[in-house]
């Protein structure tokens, strides 16, 4: 039944998104703009995206050092590459437990441990697009931003800096977190076993966190997460230049990081309606009304669609090279989430 109602709520979202979407948009003149779409302009944004793919990839190994864990580059590109679709293609984000799933198999870690690496990796990209779209929005002309849109970059911000708080109050007083965590669900009280449990792992998750206590590792790893958003946000705009849309380097900034912080929320499968409606109305602070309801709306397709052609693709050849004893993504997807559940440390 929790399983249930996840896909329910993805699947709400997105039709919500799609909805919206579509009410924003002229759909004859944005496929018609769509079909104008260059291939140079595909090309040109290609290059980028494997920028933006090698970086967003290789940075986990920095977080993963401080657990003794250590992965050969090519596998550790081919089990993020088959990551990284999942969490494209899945609603709810069941994508998440991959990566974890395949260090987990090579029995250096455990499952909660690694987990703990993936929520640093979310926490920080969260809290890098949250200040960059506050910063976008503070830098624009007075009247740019809707209250909307304000106010979501209000909310991203302070959201993000709780999780930083959290962070580094369950890296200073570990076990005073864990049993301020059990308090406040009552666990301790109501169901003593199944609290002691939760504590075992919420402790390996927050050994997870060793990276920011470890410079040589927390260092590389930010740079690398610099250059991941920096290339993301220039092919971005490199991509809305080749089809004609004249928008500035902040906004196409702003775009990748409002839609950054959408598909955070439970998200719909394929991320469909939610990550054109994030492009949609994060340039609705930058572009005519017209312009957008065509053009701006043809790019924020094509952007999207071409990314889920890049990473289906990726993941896939990385699914050949990492498969094991899980050929197949559904497999991949079971397998992962049940080691979550399990916790444990996994092994060939």
């Amino acid at each position: 039944m929790k399983f249930f109602w996840k896909i329910l709520v993805s699947l709400l979202v997105g039709a919500a998104c799609v909805w919206l979407t579509l009410r924003m948009i002229d759909l004859p003149a944005t496929l018609t703009a769509i079909r104008q779409t260059t291939f140079s302009a595909v090309a040109v944004y290609l290059v980028t995206l494997a920028a933006t793919h090698y970086f967003r990839a290789t940075r986990w190994k920095y977080l993963l050092r401080p657990l003794g864990v250590s992965l050969p580059p090519a596998r550790l590109l081919a089990a993020s590459s088959v990551g990284f679709m999942g969490i494209l293609l899945l609603p709810v984000r069941l994508g998440e437990f991959i990566r974890p799933y395949y260090v987990v198999r090579t029995g250096q870690s455990r499952m909660s441990a690694v987990l703990g690496t993936v929520a640093v990796e979310r926490i920080v990209d969260g809290l890098v697009i949250s200040i960059l779209f506050f910063g976008c929005y503070l830098a624009a002309d007075a009247n740019t931003y809707e209250a909307p849109l304000r106010l979501a970059a209000w909310v991203s911000l302070c959201g993000f800096v709780g999780l930083t708080v959290f962070l580094t109050l369950a890296l200073t007083w570990p076990d005073a977190t864990v049993r301020t965590v059990l308090r406040f669900t009552l666990l301790a009280h109501l169901a003593p076993s199944l609290g002691a449990r939760i504590a075992d792992k919420l402790r390996a998750l927050i050994e997870g966190f060793k990276v920011l206590h470890e410079p040589r590792d927390l260092l590389p790893f930010l740079a690398e997460t610099i250059l991941y958003w920096g290339s993301n946000g220039l092919g971005m705009w490199l991509l809305a230049r080749g089809m004609g849309l004249d928008i500035s380097l902040p906004a196409a900034y702003a775009a990748m990081a409002f839609t950054g912080v959408l598909i955070s929320l439970p998200n719909s499968p394929g991320l469909v309606g939610q990550f054109e409606a994030g492009v949609i109305l994060a340039l609705r602070a930058y572009l005519p009304a017209e312009v957008l309801k065509s053009s701006g709306a043809a790019y924020a397709i094509a952007l999207h669609g071409i990314q889920i052609v890049w990473y289906l693709s990726m993941g896939l050849l990385a699914l050949l090279f990492v498969g094991g004893r899980a050929t197949s993504l559904r497999q991949v997807v079971i397998e992962s989430n049940r080691a979550a559940v399990e916790g444990g440390s996994g092994g060939q």
